[in-house]
């Protein structure tokens, strides 16, 4: 099936409050989804070079957990959503062979580019197709996917318990969805090096490599704004997905966590 894009619809405004955050800052609700966007294309070029630096390589061994831990099976149906340039869609793809397919998905125009022209380097057109999507409203068709995957990317959606709602409406039942996400340390110690790492060493990294330290200093604070794992795992389950858990992931900097709708 050759690749393919579209833009997600427009309905109308949900009952959304004046004000949200981004990052640290109070922004108006409606200037959030600009501002995020304004980050990613930014930072879309350097994306993969900058979370092997981030990360020291270890965010290849998380991805990896969310796959083995997603239960993917050759002809599912697969959304990776908030996919960027495309690491997980990669994977899916090869499981899920030529009888399944892979959608990636992402809001951000430049981001989606960046997974597209890679995944396409490395020969893989034949089961995915790229949708560049907004993931509160999901421009597909109620029960549509075997397993939905959102990597770091739900700290950057406005409202997000509309977009788990959006990711349970398009999940076929038994379907699961994964959610790869920074989150909150589990021991004092580590929260508090983390902290020093994140707000002095990463805007710097970003600044040198990326020539945008703004880019990721705002990046570190969405990690620090974004539901702990307890909170993240009431809101799979107001939206409602049920056997939620999380599995805490290098002492709880990462948390995967997963639901199934029923």
């Amino acid at each position: 099936m050759s690749a393919q894009e579209q833009s997600p619809s427009s309905p109308a405004q949900s009952n959304e409050p004046e004000t949200t955050h981004f990052g640290f800052q109070t922004v108006e609700t409606k200037e959030k989804e600009s501002k995020v966007a304004g980050v990613f294309h930014s930072v879309a070029q350097q994306y993969d070079v900058m979370n092997d630096l981030m990360s020291f390589g270890i965010h290849r061994l998380w991805k990896r957990f969310t796959i083995d831990a997603s239960g993917v099976r050759p002809g599912n149906k697969v959304l990776d959503l908030a996919g960027g340039t495309g690491d997980l869609t990669a994977k899916f793809s090869r499981l899920v062979g030529k009888d399944g397919k892979v959608v990636l998905a992402d809001i951000n125009s430049s981001m989606l580019k960046v997974g597209r022209d890679k995944l396409r380097d490395k020969g893989l057109v034949q089961n995915i197709e790229y949708v560049q999507a907004n993931a509160q409203y999901l421009p597909f068709e109620d029960n549509s996917f075997d397993i939905v995957t959102i990597a770091f990317g739900l700290r950057n959606v406005t409202d997000k318990d509309m977009a788990l709602r959006s990711i349970y409406r398009v999940l076929k039942p038994g379907g699961r969805l994964l959610i790869l996400e920074f989150s909150k340390p589990e021991h004092e110690l580590l929260n508090k090096a983390y902290d020093f790492y994140s707000f002095n060493i990463l805007p710097k990294i970003g600044e040198i490599v990326a020539k945008d330290g703004d880019s990721y200093q705002y990046l570190a604070e969405s990690i620090r704004m974004h539901p702990a794992q307890e909170k993240l795992k009431s809101m799979m389950e107001e939206a409602g997905f049920e056997q939620a858990n999380y599995k805490n992931l290098t002492g709880g900097i990462v948390a995967l966590h997963k639901g199934y709708k029923f």
